[in-house]
C-alpha cells in the first residue's frame, strides 16, 4: 500500500506494559494494535493500517476517512 497517509498514534501503556497503536481519523480505531518495542508497534501499526483500509475498501460502507494534514512549511 503506498497510500498511508494517515495519522498513527504510538503511546506507551504502563497497565498493557506495552506500546498501543491508534488510528485518530478512523471513528471508533482508538488502540487498534500494540508492540512491545517502539519498533515493533510501528511494524504492526503499518500492518494494523493496511489491514484496516482493506476492510473499509472491501465492505463499501463507508468511505476511507479523509487523513489528518499537516501544512508545516
Amino acid at each position: 500500500m503506498n497510500n498511508l497517509k494517515y495519522q498513527m498514534v504510538i503511546q506507551w501503556s504502563e497497565l498493557d506494559n506495552c506500546f498501543l497503536v491508534g488510528f485518530p481519523d478512523f471513528p471508533g480505531q482508538e488502540w487498534r494494535t500494540h508492540g512491545d518495542t517502539y519498533q515493533l508497534a510501528v511494524a504492526n501499526g503499518v500492518e494494523a493500517l493496511e489491514s484496516l483500509m482493506i476492510a473499509y475498501e472491501a465492505t463499501g460502507d463507508a468511505p476511507l476517512p479523509e487523513p489528518t494534514v499537516c501544512n508545516a512549511a
